[in-house]
């Protein structure tokens, strides 16, 4: 299983990712879900990855070859927008997973992934895309600027609380990290190290990444402190 999370605000783009691949109890393994594409002055793009492992990985290897390809028409780096961005990797997948989806099914097996695309173009918005199986996707908007793929329940509530367009970068950092230690705490299949990116307005450049690893002080100090502070609030209020 895999948690991924997006946020689309004001001041930008804000995006994180677990590690955690699991076949089985015995076969968990660590695998990188965010993929980051940039031409500095020109675009940044955020891609992240949950479902069939042998689905994304070909999606981001093709993307990739694509980019490479001067004659491609599927170059993310070449698109003249966010949209065109989502119709190429929506296309991709839907392709891939067809292939892959045929081949399982002749063994009584199936296989499936989704994304999330986001980023901005020169002279264009900032916009985040869910991208299904089937290759259409779902934009996010002012009214509901946060997008989840994976195992997203346990994540969701802070969000609900706390997310809106006009909500500050530090912030939403703050905001996804605990949407992903609630996770940590109730799924297994979720786990570490993550990847983290921000993708600043107009910036046209990935403006920082970072991977917390599992014995990161800082993630462990605000896991503690949220623990505290939930631990309090709920000795605070009166029973009805």
């Amino acid at each position: 299983m895999t948690y991924c999370v997006g946020l689309l605000l004001d001041a930008g783009v804000v995006l994180l990712s677990d590690t955690r691949t699991n076949a089985g109890l015995d076969n968990i393994a660590t695998y990188r879900k965010m993929f980051l594409f940039e031409q500095p002055g020109d675009r940044a793009i955020g891609i992240m990855t949950a479902g069939s492992l042998s689905i994304t990985q070909t999606v981001i290897a093709r993307l990739t070859e694509a980019n490479e390809d001067a004659d491609s028409p599927r170059s993310i780096l070449r698109a003249p927008g966010m949209l065109q961005v989502a119709e190429i990797v929506g296309a991709t997948l839907s392709d891939v997973t067809s292939e892959v989806s045929g081949k399982m099914e002749r063994m009584n097996q199936s296989a499936t992934a989704s994304m999330i695309v986001a980023g901005q173009r020169k002279g264009g918005p900032m916009r985040m895309f869910l991208v299904y199986p089937e290759g259409n996707f779902i934009e996010a908007t002012p009214d509901t600027p946060f997008l989840q793929i994976g195992e997203h329940k346990y994540g969701k509530p802070i969000l609900d609380r706390v997310i809106a367009a006009e909500t500050t970068l530090a912030d939403a950092e703050k905001a996804v990290l605990l949407s992903m230690d609630s996770t940590l705490r109730s799924n297994l299949s979720v786990g570490m190290p993550l990847d983290f990116a921000v993708i600043e307005r107009d910036a046209l450049a990935v403006t920082r990444r970072r991977r917390i690893e599992p014995t990161d002080e800082a993630f462990q100090k605000m896991s503690h402190d949220w623990s505290e502070a939930l631990r309090n609030a709920f000795a605070e209020i009166d029973p009805i």
